[in-house]
């Protein structure tokens, strides 16, 4: 869907001029686009996701899916995950990248939160405030505020947490709405402070998703279609990118005097 206005040959307005309103239009825009609300993917108990999430750490969804069915066929629970052969699970994990490095860290998580929790769960969470929650997974050695808040919303938990993914960041950053030098991790606690506080849990998920979407399908890392971005006239990386562009020449005046000034 295009959305025309009239400051797509001018500056923004003062409107436009804090990162949060450019957020809040992008996530107006892009809801309009892709339509909200957007269904929930799975609904994955907080440990299943919480492994899930792990295992797709620099790994292709579909190889991290593969690697988290690997694990569930060929272990009866988590437990016994966690008590395997650890090179029993690196070979489930092979379709994951460095799954040798993988494997051990899993299995140290496990026995932390078994130690922890006296049981293989975390349906502490589900009555804990969120930031509570966050930096309880987050003392969890390899878990980040990425992985806390993908297990918080992406669960069925449901709780109201914003991920970000490399998508999600990159569209921020050249909205102008995150820093170009500021790296995933911090963008988390940054952008989420700019939600409005009304927000449920499932405003939020569309949130992540429609700005992961619109990095995936048109704000890609190399090329991005800016012709046909519905954010182009808010974004300034997209309309320095326009200006600079060069221009296709007037076929009129290249073809005026025939062959050119040969003399």
């Amino acid at each position: 869907m295009a959305h025309s206005s009239s400051t797509t040959d001018h500056e923004p307005g003062e409107a436009m001029a804090s990162p949060r309103a450019r957020l809040l239009e992008a996530h107006r825009r892009l809801c309009e686009t892709f339509g909200c609300p957007i269904a929930y993917f799975h609904a994955h108990g907080p440990l299943d996701e919480l492994v899930s999430s792990l295992l797709s750490h620099r790994t292709r969804n579909a190889d991290s899916a593969r690697a988290f069915r690997n694990l569930r066929e060929r272990f009866p629970d988590w437990a016994a995950v966690r008590d395997a052969p650890v090179e029993a699970v690196q070979d489930a994990l092979q379709p994951c990248t460095w799954p040798e490095a993988k494997a051990p860290a899993l299995q140290r998580i496990l026995q932390l939160i078994t130690g922890r929790r006296g049981a293989l769960d975390l349906d502490h969470l589900a009555g804990m405030p969120v930031p509570e929650a966050r930096a309880w997974l987050e003392s969890l050695p390899g878990v980040g505020p990425k992985t806390s808040a993908a297990v918080l919303s992406f669960s069925a938990l449901r709780l109201r947490a914003l991920p970000v993914d490399s998508h999600h960041h990159r569209v921020a950053q050249r909205l102008g709405i995150i820093p170009e030098t500021m790296a995933v991790g911090p963008s988390h606690a940054v952008m989420e402070d700019m939600l409005p506080p009304e927000w449920d849990a499932q405003k939020v998920y569309d949130h992540h998703e429609v700005l992961m979407l619109h990095g995936q399908r048109v704000c890609h890392f190399r090329a991005p279609a800016c012709a046909r971005c519905v954010l182009l006239d808010i974004c300034p990386t997209g309309r320095a990118r326009s200006r600079a562009a060069p221009q296709p020449a007037a076929r009129g005046h290249a073809l005026e005097g025939g062959a050119g000034p040969l003399g």
